[in-house]
């Protein structure tokens, strides 16, 4: 079985490193070895350390709505519909089976309710968020507030909480399964980019208010959840959640459809994320690179890693990063 030497850097703090999505992925194939004078980085978003690794073959993965540099990663898997021949592969992180397997397979169930089911709804609706914006009000925190107007939306997250548990509910599943509807927004709006929420406010099996990805019913079913990219702005989406809310049978007509167009497989999609990653290491090291490290390419990681060393003693380690992310994706 042949060895391959890797690191792992800037991936979110809860991962553990020895058995998480991918590395369970390569294990089946190779023998693992984590090290500091590694031959591969699989990065993500959360730190620019991986500049100064020049002679590996670099992976960029991202959670975030944040496209791939691939002046700067030889492949990356991602949110964005690309078709980059071998280098990239389209794996949305509500796919991890470590993370999201469950609320996965009882989103696909959803729609299998009784008759009697929506008396089970104490509540209007929930709202689950851990942190705001800063100064520029966000979609979420507009249609929350706008929402609010018409009923009391329960506030179960960090932010704006408002159900008296400052630190957020401990079970989000439990505490959407209490409410007809779902504020179900990402953090930004992008072509593809579509995570977790969506599929667990389905899970709780209640109506997600969506706002993020723009093609979001090239997946899901648009008569499942109400997409606030339907409509002209936020005051038409809050008159339609009116409507659902006081007609009855329109509501369960919407909790009775499948929330996907068509099924897929979670065991499918990990099993194109494994031939993906196993096609990279199977290879000799040398073969394994596709950025380029001669010409601009080089120069533009060059560029990228001086600007990581004049900001490496800064305090504000989160200003540097925003200030590389909007490098790299005016790229």
């Amino acid at each position: 079985m042949k060895t391959i030497k890797i690191k792992m850097l800037g991936f979110w703090p809860s991962l553990d490193l020895n058995n998480n999505f991918i590395i369970n992925k390569l294990k089946k194939s190779f023998n693992v070895v984590f090290s500091d004078n590694p031959d591969y980085i699989i990065a993500s978003c959360f730190t620019k350390e991986f500049l100064k690794y020049q002679d590996c073959v670099k992976i960029f993965y991202t959670g975030e709505n944040i496209c791939p540099d691939f002046n700067v990663f030889d492949y990356a898997i991602g949110f964005e519909y690309l078709d980059f021949s071998d280098r990239y592969i389209r794996y949305t992180n509500y796919m991890i089976p470590e993370e999201y397997g469950e609320d996965y397979e009882l989103m696909l169930k959803k729609h299998l309710v009784q008759e009697n089911f929506i008396k089970t709804k104490e509540n209007f609706c929930s709202f689950v968020v851990s942190k705001g914006s800063g100064n520029v009000m966000s979609e979420r925190e507009q249609i929350f507030h706008k929402l609010c107007k018409y009923k009391k939306v329960n506030s179960g997250g960090r932010f704006l909480n408002n159900i008296g548990e400052p630190n957020g509910v401990k079970d989000k599943l439990d505490f959407q399964s209490k409410h007809k509807f779902a504020i179900a927004f990402e953090n930004s709006s992008h072509v593809g980019y579509t995570t977790e929420k969506i599929i667990q406010a389905f899970a709780a099996k209640t109506i997600p208010v969506y706002f993020g990805d723009p093609n979001i019913d090239k997946v899901f079913n648009k008569k499942s959840f109400i997409n606030c990219h339907d409509f002209s702005n936020f005051d038409e989406v809050v008159e339609f959640i009116k409507k659902v809310d006081s007609d009855d049978d329109l509501y369960m007509n919407m909790i009775k459809t499948p929330a996907m167009l068509q099924s897929v497989s979670l065991e499918d999609e990990n099993m194109k994320l494994e031939k993906f990653l196993i096609k990279i290491f199977e290879q000799p090291k040398e073969n394994a690179f596709r950025r380029d490290r001669i010409g601009y390419g080089k120069l533009h990681c060059d560029n990228l890693l001086d600007l990581y060393y004049k900001n490496s003693t800064t305090t504000n380690k989160w200003k540097y990063l925003k200030k590389l992310y909007k490098i790299i994706k005016d790229k």
